[in-house]
This record gives structure tokens, C-alpha cells and sequence, in this order.
């Protein structure tokens, strides 16, 4: 796979992992709604490997090196973004 090499490139990129995070951490909610989810829950659980194991992390943390946008802001904007798009996402 070829490396990204502009700022959207690397957006999608650190974005496509976080994404599938986000809906684990929505899943696991009691409503399963992207709309009961905040940014501390986000948070809470990002340490856990074992949850959303298959999430690689080391790709959404790129966001820091690559766009100059630190971790939680990155996750608040992709929460806000998917949030916004809900019915669209099922959720």
C-alpha cells in the first residue's frame, strides 16, 4: 500500500481506524447509539488494546506527527463528524 502523502491522504488514513473505533465504543453502549457517546468515553477506553483489538492505533495517532492535531481533538472532530451523519451511518 502506497504511503500517504498529502495532509487528506494522511487524514483518511488516521481517520479510517479511529472510525471503526468509534462505532465499537458505540456498540458497547447500552443504546447503541452514536449520540450517547462523548469524548471521555472515547478516551476511557482508547488504552484497552484488547477492546477494538483490531484497531491500530499507532495509524490514528499519527494524527499528532502528520497533522499537527493533537489525539483528543482528532477524536472529538471524527465523533462530531459521524454524529452528524448518523441516520446515514445506521446508527
Amino acid at each position: 500500500m502506497p504511503k500517504p502523502q498529502t495532509k487528506m491522504e494522511w487524514a483518511l488514513y488516521t481517520c479510517d481506524d479511529l472510525s471503526g473505533f468509534i462505532i465499537a465504543c458505540a456498540l458497547v453502549r447500552p443504546d447503541k447509539k452514536l449520540a450517547s457517546l462523548d469524548l471521555v468515553a472515547l478516551q476511557k477506553k482508547w488504552p484497552y488494546k484488547s477492546f477494538a483489538a483490531g484497531v491500530k492505533r499507532e495509524h490514528v495517532e499519527l494524527c499528532e506527527k502528520k497533522l499537527g492535531i493533537p489525539l483528543a481533538n482528532f477524536m472529538h472532530i471524527a465523533l462530531n463528524a459521524m454524529q452528524n451523519i448518523h441516520n446515514d451511518l445506521g446508527q
